[in-house]
């Protein structure tokens, strides 16, 4: 597989996916074709190049409801999940709550799924809990079980957490919002590259993800979210496409999911997309997720082993480990592992709420992808023996 990656060359090991993923090439192959061969705008043209795009973008939506086991009105084409969740609070929780209510969210959520709701309990009058996290690092269900009452209207929680890898049982998280009568929204953009996703199985009200971190281009992600929510929910954004009709005494709009995407689409991202999720579902998910399980496994036994380094997160982490070396700063620690060309992640991860519970300022963080293997994490260990090495 890591043939497929030209921009990985030899001996560079890239452990940053969870922040993006390299690109194999038939998604660029598809968005070089998508630019260069068979280009036009959609849903306007009557022209056949313009009805042949309009074709394809369509065949991308019915194609991204099959990959998580949704229906195709229900899929929404946003520019991430940042602005997936965006529009749901805008949307959804901007015009369905009121003054008291609550939303649920956990200590480890990314900003994206943090600030949102901030934004929008700030402007209704809500009020925001937060669930701790469980020893071992994963969302406490036990403690939000006893948490939720009537006046949560809305959960929001990651399905895989982005600093961690700790994974939500979503469907028992689901089942405990809805007990209360609130929904729930699912950040699934570190699941869904590497597990199956079944929204229906889920169960769950609103699922989102972004299509960089799948493997597919910047700039295109995925609301989906039940029809029933989507067809009650007022536009996120106003202009061409998501109209029905427009004059100056009013205007009516379109049915989801046009109704959430308002002027000329990402074309290419979403033919882009197609693409990505061929190739995953080529490799299979199933594969990708017992490959990235070993690599987390064996990445943690060997780092287990170094003194000088803490560990993050449960044992059973999906593709992501965090750590720390002791009287060294995640900043200097990924210095000098980019000097042995080792790439990993080193901050915060927008996830400052969780630095905070762990007590640390940053965490350094490798993560993986279909194109990793063994030697990486040989490289990875080998850089922070010189990391010891050098501040003593």
């Amino acid at each position: 597989m890591l043939a497929d990656f030209p921009a990985i060359p030899a001996g560079w090991a890239y452990l940053d996916t969870a922040a993006t993923s390299q690109k194999p090439q038939p998604v660029i192959d598809a968005i070089t074709r998508g630019y260069a061969e068979t280009y036009a705008t959609v849903h306007r043209g009557v022209y056949q190049r313009s009805a042949d795009m309009t074709l394809a973008y369509e065949a991308a939506r019915r194609r991204v409801a099959e990959f998580i086991g949704g229906q195709e009105r229900e899929i929404v084409f946003v520019r991430g999940a940042t602005e997936a969740i965006n529009l749901v609070a805008a949307s959804w929780a901007g015009t369905q709550l009121k003054a008291g209510d609550r939303i649920l969210l956990s200590t480890l959520e990314h900003h994206s799924n943090i600030v949102p709701w901030q934004m929008i309990a700030e402007k209704i009058g809500a009020h925001i809990d937060v669930v701790p996290l469980t020893v071992d690092h994963r969302i406490d269900l036990d403690a939000m079980a006893a948490m939720l009452t009537p006046q949560h209207k809305l959960v929001a929680l990651a399905h895989v957490s982005n600093v961690l890898g700790s994974v939500l049982d979503a469907r028992r998280a689901a089942a405990l919002a809805h007990s209360v009568g609130a929904k729930i929204l699912i950040d699934g953009c570190q699941a869904v590259p590497r597990m199956p996703v079944d929204v229906a199985h889920l169960d769950c009200d609103f699922y989102v993800f972004s299509g960089h971190k799948l493997y597919g281009p910047t700039g295109i992600g995925v609301l989906w979210g039940r029809y029933e929510l989507l067809d009650a929910m007022p536009p996120y954004q106003g202009g061409g496409s998501m109209i029905d009709r427009v004059s100056f005494a009013g205007t009516t709009y379109a049915p989801p999911p046009g109704r959430f995407e308002a002027g000329t689409p990402h074309i290419v991202g979403v033919v882009g997309l197609h693409a990505a999720i061929d190739y995953v579902q080529s490799i299979g998910l199933g594969r990708i997720e017992r490959h990235e399980t070993a690599l987390v496994r064996q990445a943690r036994e060997a780092l287990s082993r170094l003194n000088s380094v803490r560990l993050f997160g449960p044992d059973d982490a999906a593709g992501i480990v965090s750590f720390s070396v002791e009287g060294v700063h995640p900043h200097d620690v990924a210095t000098i592992l980019d000097e042995g060309n080792v790439a990993i992640r080193a901050g915060h991860h927008c996830a400052q709420p969780l630095m905070d519970a762990l007590g640390v300022p940053a965490t350094a963080r490798a993560s993986f992808g279909v194109y990793n293997n063994a030697s990486d994490i040989d490289g990875l260990i080998t850089g922070i023996q010189r990391v010891t090495r050098i501040f003593g």
